[in-house]
């Protein structure tokens, strides 16, 4: 059964982030490096995570051409899947799937899960998240990504739209009782999956809990 937890490595140090893979690599489907241990260690930091497949999460966004050779540069570190923001236009979408050559998923973040309909509107966004998100999601699958990264309470609405092929990554997840942080759009792991989600991804209610590999566990385990 294909493991459906994606666990966030949220740190710059890297003796860390290899004593929390280990923990919790045998309860994750993925393994999320994001930008801040990507940019503390570059390339050859990703042997951090052993075996364990990794989801690079960078939120790409440039010119086309300067994404594509991005994604042509990430190619040899062999990552499963890897972000890109959909607002930076059809362009650039299409040349970050075509760079990619099928060897890297490419996820096209919607609507970050810090922002709600104030903080869009503050940037020019009118109409609320759930219409941004259709609008960018349309424009990502039409221009090659392989799936959406997306708020849960979007899960529904973008099944219903463009149904069960594009694959579904949800951050923002708390177990119940979790504190929300800087996620202003949130679901529980059970919640998430039930809606439609192909992978949740959790951070800190593992990675800060005192023990991370059993925090990883009682989530996948509830999924």
């Amino acid at each position: 059964m294909t493991r459906r937890l994606i666990t966030a490595i949220d740190t710059a140090d890297a003796t860390q982030a290899a004593a929390l893979i280990r923990a919790v690599a045998p309860h994750s489907g993925l393994i999320k490096l994001g930008l801040e241990f990507f940019l503390a260690h570059g390339p050859g930091g990703l042997g951090v995570a052993g075996d364990a497949p990794v989801f690079l999460d960078l939120k790409l966004h440039d010119i086309p051409n300067t994404v594509a050779g991005a994604v042509r540069a990430l190619a040899p570190l062999s990552v499963q899947m890897l972000t890109i923001h959909a607002a930076g236009g059809a362009a650039m979408i299409a040349a970050a799937a075509q760079a990619a050559a099928g060897r890297t998923k490419i996820l096209a973040v919607t609507v970050l899960t810090s922002l709600d309909a104030s903080a869009l509107s503050q940037t020019g966004v009118a109409g609320g998240t759930t219409q941004q998100v259709l609008r960018l999601a349309r424009l990502a699958l039409e221009n090659g990504a392989d799936g959406l990264v997306c708020s849960a309470h979007e899960i529904s609405v973008l099944r219903d739209a463009f149904g069960e092929k594009p694959i579904l990554v949800v951050p923002g997840i708390r177990p119940a009782g979790s504190e929300h942080g800087d996620q202003a759009r949130v679901m529980t792991p059970e919640q998430a999956i039930a809606a439609g989600a192909d992978y949740i991804v959790v951070g800190r209610p593992i990675t800060g809990a005192a023990a991370p590999g059993e925090a990883a566990a009682a989530i996948a385990n509830a999924i």
